[in-house]
């Protein structure tokens, strides 16, 4: 212990140690000198062997994974006959079949109307009444004008038979030179004008007659009708509110004929338009059934394209049955017409038109074994037809698919049909069904 009270243990080596101490077996594992020398330094250079024995594998490993060589394994897919069925969409809306608007042709207040929204009417049946009040006054009004026309056809009649009478009389006294020729020339003048004046009554009678006619038309026009039979689809007038039938004909009503029947328009695009023709087939969608198909019928394609629109389209019309009446008019559908229908025909899933080898395929070596790893997709440059390949001269076009012979693509020219856009129909002398062809590549390390 020293002066400040500081402790001071000395270790003794185990040699220098005295007799009694080094037999004390506690003093010993105290001194961590109970385990010989020789024994520690061997687990040190045992446990450094392991270590460096570990590094230099995972050095090897490493090595030879940066040297690997990556080998290409082709994904394939058979050859088959199937049902081919091209098909065009386009989308477009349901309207009924036959529709009307139902206007106001005279001016005047609402005081009641006797339909609603979804009602069925008949033709001839009153919806809605307009306050006659005015129009009576009308009427009467006209009819006030065609009796006093009559009463001046009466009078004017009676004018002309009086001066037919004394243009008589002048001209008996004339014969007996008991009047002047100018005194003749006077009455018959005045029957000249008593005789225009039944004519111009007679037309005043005509005209009259008209405005009464006009007036007991309008008034019966307070009573708006139904001109068909169907329903109603829209009502845009209350009681109370009033009309004015002006320029344009204030609509108050619109009537369907029948919704069992109903019409589709849709749209076709330009770059499908010259494989749509009339009567084909076709089937729709809407949003309100999305898993049911309903059938349709293409029963016109309009030679014009839609105006106002910046892309080209050709609106055509389908024909819809809505027996069940769950088809509304408005709704969106998108419509499927099939264009050409060919069964069992030799087709090629599209990838396979689409695959192009890569230049390794040539030297690569042969993929092993096994299904194929999830990798890269093997790109290639533009297509080339194989050697050898002519062109065809017919309406189909030429097209290259690729097989696998010994470990490597090899390309055989094929004549392309049509595509539903999933497979294509193809013809070939090469091909036959069963075969396989190549639709993609990997990129998988040995």
């Amino acid at each position: 212990m020293l002066s400040d009270g500081t402790e001071v243990f000395i270790v003794i080596p185990n040699e220098a140690a005295p007799p009694e101490v080094r037999g004390d077996p506690e003093v010993l594992r105290t001194l961590g000198a109970h385990r010989p020398r020789s024994r520690r330094w061997l687990t040190r250079g045992a446990i450094l062997l392991v270590v460096l024995a570990a590094a230099t594998a995972l050095a090897v490993w490493l090595r030879d994974r940066a040297g690997a060589k990556p080998l290409e394994q082709f994904v394939t897919a058979r050859v088959e006959r199937k049902d081919l069925r091209e098909t065009v969409t386009a989308t477009g809306t349901l309207s009924p079949l036959d529709s009307v608007e139902v206007g106001a042709e005279v001016t005047g207040r609402v005081i009641r109307v006797n339909v609603d929204i979804n009602d069925q009417v008949q033709a001839g049946q009153v919806l809605v009444e307009i306050d006659p009040e005015q129009l009576e006054a009308r009427v009467e009004e006209a009819a006030a004008q065609l009796a006093s026309a009559e009463a001046s056809l009466k009078n004017a009649k009676a004018t002309a038979k009086e001066a037919e009478l004394k243009a008589a009389r002048m001209r008996e006294l004339h014969q007996r030179g008991l009047v002047s020729s100018q005194e003749l020339e006077t009455a018959e003048a005045g029957l000249d004008r008593a005789n225009a004046q039944v004519a111009t009554a007679t037309a005043q009678i005509t005209v009259a007659r008209a405005g009464l006619k006009a007036a007991k038309t309008s008034r019966g026009k307070a009573l708006i009708r139904s001109p068909i039979d169907g329903i109603v689809l829209a009502r845009t007038v209350e009681p109370g509110q009033t009309v004015t039938a002006g320029f344009q004909t204030p609509v108050l009503f619109t009537l369907a004929r029948d919704l069992t029947q109903m019409r589709l328009l849709v749209d076709v695009d330009e770059a499908d338009v010259g494989k749509v023709r009339e009567g084909q087939k076709a089937s729709f969608v809407v949003d309100a059934y999305p898993r049911r198909e309903f059938p349709s019928e293409v029963l016109r394609l309009n030679n014009l394209p839609k105006p106002d629109s910046t892309v080209i389209t050709y609106e055509a019309l389908l024909r819809v049955d809505n027996a069940e009446r769950l088809l509304r008019p408005g709704m969106t559908a998108t419509a499927t017409i099939v264009t050409s229908q060919k069964p069992q025909v030799l087709t090629v899933p599209n990838a396979a038109l689409r695959f192009e080898p890569t230049a390794k395929s040539a030297s690569a070596e042969r993929p092993r074994p096994g299904l194929p790893l999830p990798g890269i997709r093997i790109g290639g440059g533009p297509r080339r037809p194989p050697e050898g390949a002519r062109p065809d001269a017919g309406a189909r076009r030429q097209e290259t698919v690729y097989v696998v012979e010994g470990g490597q693509p090899k390309a055989i020219a094929v004549r392309v049909g049509g595509s539903d856009g999933q497979i294509t129909e193809i013809s070939s002398d090469a091909l036959r069904e069963g075969m396989e062809v190549i639709v993609d590549a990997v990129e998988v390390r040995e």
